[in-house]
């Protein structure tokens, strides 16, 4: 697929996917950024609604990188338990709160090179943050980015950060945001991963994958 077929595609998927849904956003809820860098380090392998039931919860006694710096490591596995990988979160979180504390103040930092300087975070997260706190256009590719942008024929790749680079050469740069999000309630509704929805699929007509 030619660069010119593929920007084709990627205006044909904004176009209908604006339509099916014009309400785009983040499913993760949070009230100040360290809350949405906290709910993000739990949402590596765990759904949204999960993830939104825990920290409902947590944020009711806990919500500052104070607070989780100081917390046994013990208690905060035992708050993002049914989370899944909850020892391997519960230390990213209680270091990543260290490093905010004495890297950047307990403020969460607004750049790439910053935010990927906190144990636990990726670019993925860091572009969560960066599009949503700072409102810095970025792409954030989840297994859904990942499933359909090569259904698509759009990229032919799972390295994660290959995808977003190649998806920030087709996409307009004030779209990145929202095309991220449109990527994930496609996929979660139609584009699924072991049963896609072909045949209820408005891009089935340019998709190679489409079994209609």
């Amino acid at each position: 697929m030619t660069l010119k077929d593929k920007k084709n595609v990627i205006k044909l998927l904004i176009k209908q996917l604006s339509e099916l849904y014009p309400v785009a956003k983040i499913q993760l809820s949070f009230s100040s950024p360290f809350e949405l860098l906290f709910a993000t380090i739990l949402s590596a392998q765990c759904t949204d609604n999960r993830v939104n039931k825990v920290t409902a919860e947590v944020f009711k006694q806990y919500n500052t990188p104070e607070q989780f710096s100081k917390l046994p490591l013990e208690v905060i596995e035992q708050l993002i338990f049914s989370t899944g990988f909850y020892k391997a979160k519960a230390k990213h979180i209680q270091d990543m709160s260290l490093a905010l504390l004495e890297k950047f103040n307990g403020v969460v930092p607004g750049t790439m090179d910053e935010l990927l300087a906190l144990p636990g975070v990726g670019r993925k997260t860091a572009n969560v943050i960066l599009g949503h706190i700072f409102n810095i256009p970025a792409i954030v590719v989840d297994t859904h980015v990942i499933r359909i942008s090569n259904r698509l024929g759009l990229v032919q790749t799972t390295n994660p950060e290959k995808i977003e680079f190649e998806l920030m050469k087709l996409v307009d740069k004030q779209q990145w945001v929202v095309f991220t999000h449109y990527l994930i309630n496609f996929g979660r509704q139609i584009c699924d991963a072991r049963k896609p929805k072909c045949s209820e699929c408005l891009l089935n007509r340019v998709c190679p994958s489409s079994i209609v």
